[in-house]
C-alpha cells in the first residue's frame, strides 16, 4: 500500500500546487473555478491517501475502505485529464512523463483499492456523488481548455474622422487635421499589440475618354502587390499611392477595458504645391485578449536595416521594420509550467507603399521560423488576437491646392 500512498501524496501536491496558483492568478473566471476543482481533488486525494493507510493498518474508521476508493478514482480522473492536456499543449517531456505515470499509477491504485473487496453502504448514492462531480469537472475543463480557446466574439472597433484643413499664414503649406478613436464595447479587455496610423498621397488624374478594359486588366495587375486599395475607374487614372506620414497612435503594452474608449489627435502636413490630389487615411491596430494572456512590458528588439536584427521574412518586400518584443504568460497554472516561454513580437513595417502591424508569438530563439497555418491559427486562438482597421477615408485636396 505504500505505494499506492506515494501515488496519492505526489497527486496532491501537485494538484494543489498548480490549483493554488489558478485559484489566485488565472487571468479569466473559467481559470479560477478550475483551480478550486482542482484544489478540492486534491484534498479528496489527500484523505484518500489517509484513509489507504488506515484502512490497511489500523482500520480507525469504518468507511475508510470507501474514502480510500474514492480518493483513487479521483486522482485517475484528474491525472488523465491532465496528462492529456499537457500532451496536447504541453511542450515540457518531463511533465508529460509525470502526469502519463501518475495516470497510470492512479488507475493501478483503484483496481487494487476495488480488488479488497471494499464495502460500499448505498452504492448508487455513493457512485452518483463520484460522478456527477467528475462530470462537472470534465466539462469545466473542457471549457476551460478546449471550447473557450476556440471562442473569440470581441473586437474593438476603430474609426477615422478629418476636419478641415487648415492653410499656413505663408500660404505654403496646409495641414489635415485627423482623429482616431478607439472604442471597445465588449466585457474582456485588451492589451494593445500595435497600432499604426498612416496617410498615402494619391495622384488621381482623368482620361479624356472612357478607358478600356485591357486598361483596366492592367491597373489590376499592376497594383497587387501594394498594401493600398486601388479603384478600377473608366475615367479615373488611379497611380498606386504613396506613403506620406507613418506613426503609431498608441504603444505596445497599453491597453483598453472592457466597455471603455480611447480617442487621440494627429495632423498631417503637405506643402501646397503637393502632387497629389487625394489623401487616403488608415489606422490599424492588433490587440490581445487580456483573459488569454499576459504581457511583460515591450522593448525595442532592433531595426530591419540593421544587420541580424530582424528575421529574412521581415525584409522580403522591401520595408522598415521596427521590432518591439515582450514576454507573454500563459492565463493558467497548468499552462504557465508546462510550456516553454513565449514572446510575443511586433514588427511596425513601413515603406513607399503603406503601413501595418504584425504580432507574432514564438519561443525565443524561433522569431526567424515561418509557422504552418494550423499553428498560426492556433496562436491566434490561443490568445485572442484580433485585427482592427478602418479606411481608406479619403480627402480631395483641389479646394486647397486652388488656393495658391
Amino acid at each position: 500500500m505504500a505505494s499506492i500512498v506515494l501515488v496519492l501524496m505526489v497527486t496532491t501536491f501537485y494538484l494543489v500546487w498548480f490549483g493554488l496558483g489558478d485559484f489566485m492568478e488565472a487571468l479569466a473566471f473559467s481559470g479560477r473555478i478550475t483551480g478550486a476543482v482542482l484544489v478540492a481533488v486534491g484534498i479528496g486525494t489527500f484523505l484518500g491517501a489517509l484513509a489507504v493507510f488506515d484502512y490497511q493498518f489500523t482500520r480507525c474508521f469504518p468507511n475508510s475502505g470507501l474514502v480510500a476508493l474514492i480518493g483513487t478514482v479521483a486522482a485517475f480522473v484528474t491525472n488523465l485529464m491532465l496528462a492529456l492536456a499537457v500532451i496536447q499543449d504541453g511542450d515540457s517531456t518531463g511533465y508529460k512523463v509525470l502526469w502519463s505515470l501518475l495516470a497510470a499509477g492512479s488507475a493501478w491504485a483503484a483496481v487494487m483499492v476495488w480488488r479488497t473487496r471494499v464495502e460500499i453502504p448505498a452504492p448508487k448514492r455513493v457512485a452518483a456523488a463520484v460522478v456527477v462531480p467528475s462530470v462537472l469537472a470534465l466539462a469545466n475543463f473542457g471549457y476551460q481548455h478546449l471550447y473557450q480557446p476556440f471562442q473569440h466574439g470581441a473586437r474593438p472597433l476603430i474609426t477615422i474622422t478629418t476636419g478641415k484643413a487648415m492653410v499656413s499664414q505663408d500660404r505654403k503649406r496646409f495641414a489635415v487635421p485627423v482623429e482616431i478613436k478607439l472604442e471597445n464595447h465588449s466585457d474582456v479587455g485588451f492589451y494593445v499589440l500595435g497600432a499604426e496610423f498612416h496617410a498615402m498621397g494619391e495622384k488621381v488624374p482623368l482620361s479624356p475618354k472612357d478607358r478600356l478594359r485591357n486598361q483596366w486588366r492592367s491597373d489590376s495587375e499592376r497594383h497587387r502587390p501594394f498594401r493600398e486599395r486601388s479603384a478600377l475607374s473608366r475615367r479615373e487614372i488611379h497611380y498606386a499611392g504613396e506613403l506620406v506620414m507613418a506613426e503609431p497612435w498608441l504603444d505596445p503594452g497599453d491597453w483598453i477595458e472592457a466597455n471603455d474608449s480611447f480617442c487621440t489627435r494627429t495632423v498631417v502636413q503637405l506643402p501646397m504645391n503637393t502632387k497629389y490630389d487625394h489623401l487616403a487615411f488608415y489606422a490599424t491596430a492588433s490587440f490581445g485578449r487580456k483573459d488569454r494572456l499576459g504581457l511583460d512590458h515591450f522593448n525595442s528588439a532592433g531595426y530591419s536595416w540593421k544587420k541580424g536584427e530582424a528575421p529574412s521574412w521581415a525584409k522580403s518586400d522591401g520595408s522598415d521594420t521596427v521590432i518591439f518584443r515582450a514576454r507573454v504568460h500563459e492565463n493558467n497554472a497548468i499552462d504557465r509550467h508546462t510550456r516553454d516561454h513565449r514572446y510575443m513580437t511586433v514588427y511596425w513595417q513601413f515603406g513607399q507603399h503603406g503601413a501595418g502591424v504584425l504580432p507574432t508569438v514564438t519561443r525565443r530563439g524561433e522569431e526567424g521560423r515561418t509557422g504552418s497555418d494550423a499553428e498560426l491559427n492556433e496562436v491566434v486562438s490561443r490568445y485572442g488576437i484580433v485585427d482592427a482597421d478602418a479606411g481608406p477615408m479619403e480627402q480631395t485636396l483641389w479646394e486647397i491646392k486652388g488656393r495658391r
